[in-house]
């Protein structure tokens, strides 16, 4: 092996990445994949399996000039490439109403990235569409949530990617190797411990959009054990959608990028198996399950203009709950929006299974392709909006200048059905 750069370690054929013997468009982005290596201290970089590229969104000119550069520079994926949400709704484009420019660069940007060889997943949760990397194979995974996913549910290894750097791993199949590619990065430094609050708390969609607040708060970018969470569904317990909710959720209330819930997530057998000797123990009490649920919900009116369900993207298994809830019972009321947003997909699957017909002749709308916090779908005059998913209520009002309600699933149809928010407080007792 030989170095290029100094305490960097690259193959030969690396070096050749480098020099341009592979091309323009694997040269850029192998001095972007270097650069960091470099800053980051890696002593060599390591193939991945795949990426999900998260730079589809249209932020500003930067990206759309990256993406399109390599387009014109002759640019291909190398790996398997998903593609994160992008700005438009291209099944349904009357329901966002963006500006000109977002509306013609959103379009340029996710055409460039096709023109790349990305598989249009359009999606910030392509695990629901097959892509699923085996347990211990180093990907490259952007999109917060896609991280806290690969890495804790999946025992897939992928340190936190953004834009640029997506695509350049994605054209070169490199990645510096370190951050939770690293066994060491990967152990717990902190043990939250939920053993002495009532399960019964956990019986709820919404509690563990509290617990990623928790989370979130609590390890920051640190890695975290949890014990003590119900394992029987029966019993309120874990399932993949609430690991992913909650994963999500703590990725924007914090920087989680890995957590494990011991005895359920690939790693955690048990505690030993993936705990640090010095770790700090916490106890959590049922108080701060509430309190974190609290901070989601930013009024306590009962005023409702809409409902917005699917953030990260609605699954198939979510989608029959919501069938079940809604069953033969009367449609929401009209003056509510009741949107999900959800990949191409599932929105196919669930058809097929009739129930996504369930949800539409109820008086719902699905948003496919992007996500109704990042783009313009809901109506201006929106105020107040119902959710069970704690991303979406953290990130909401600072995106959309509205106010939120954390509710379950179930609160969150009898609130369409009523017009107005209806909420148990008997579960948060």
């Amino acid at each position: 092996m030989s170095s290029l750069s100094t305490g960097l370690d690259l193959t030969v054929e690396e070096q050749a990445m480098l020099a341009g013997e592979h091309g323009p468009a694997v040269a850029m982005c192998m001095r972007i994949i270097v650069g960091v290596a470099r800053a980051n201290g890696a002593e060599k970089l390591i193939e991945i399996e795949s990426v999900h590229a998260d730079g589809t969104l249209y932020h500003g000119e930067a990206g759309l000039d990256f993406t399109e550069k390599l387009v014109e520079l002759g640019g291909k994926v190398k790996v398997k490439t998903t593609t994160n949400v992008g700005s438009l709704d291209l099944l349904h484009p009357n329901l966002v109403h963006g500006d000109e420019t977002l509306m013609s660069h959103g379009r340029r940007l996710m055409d460039a990235h096709i023109a790349l060889g990305c598989e249009p997943t359009w999606s910030c949760a392509p695990y629901q569409a097959g892509h699923r990397p085996a347990f211990g194979s180093h990907v490259a995974w952007a999109e917060s949530n896609a991280i806290a996913f690969v890495n804790s549910v999946l025992g897939a290894r992928s340190d936190r990617y953004g834009d640029f750097l997506d695509l350049s791993a994605a054209v070169t199949g490199r990645v510096p190797f370190g951050g939770l590619h690293h066994d060491a990065a990967r152990k717990a430094v902190l043990v939250l411990d939920f053993s002495e609050i009532d399960s019964r708390m956990f019986s709820e969609d919404a509690a563990w959009a509290a617990l990623g607040v928790l989370l979130g708060n609590r390890a920051g970018t640190r890695v975290a054990a949890m014990v003590g969470l119900p394992g029987d569904l029966s019993d309120g317990g874990v399932t993949e959608d609430r690991l992913k909710g909650m994963g999500a959720t703590s990725a924007s209330a914090g920087g989680v990028g890995l957590f494990h819930v011991v005895g359920i997530t690939p790693e955690a057998p048990t505690l030993e198996a993936i705990v640090t000797p010095n770790a700090e123990y916490l106890k959590m009490t049922a108080a701060d399950v509430r309190e974190a649920r609290d901070t989601l919900s930013t009024t306590t009116s009962d005023k409702l203009d809409a409902v917005s369900l699917g953030t990260p993207h609605f699954s198939v298994d979510e989608f029959r709950a919501l069938s079940e809830v809604i069953g033969d019972g009367p449609k929401f009321a009209e003056q509510i929006d009741f949107y999900i947003s959800t990949s191409r997909d599932v929105m196919a699957r669930s058809k097929e299974l009739g129930y996504l017909d369930v949800f539409l002749n109820a008086g719902g709308r699905v948003v496919t392709d992007t996500c109704t916090y990042v783009t313009p779908v809901l109506n201006r005059n929106v105020k107040n909006v119902m959710t069970n998913s704690g991303k979406w209520a953290w990130y909401a009002p600072g995106n959309l200048g509205i106010d939120t309600v954390l509710g379950s699933l179930s609160e969150c149809v009898a609130s369409a059905r009523a017009g107005k928010v209806v909420r148990d407080e008997s579960l948060w007792s």
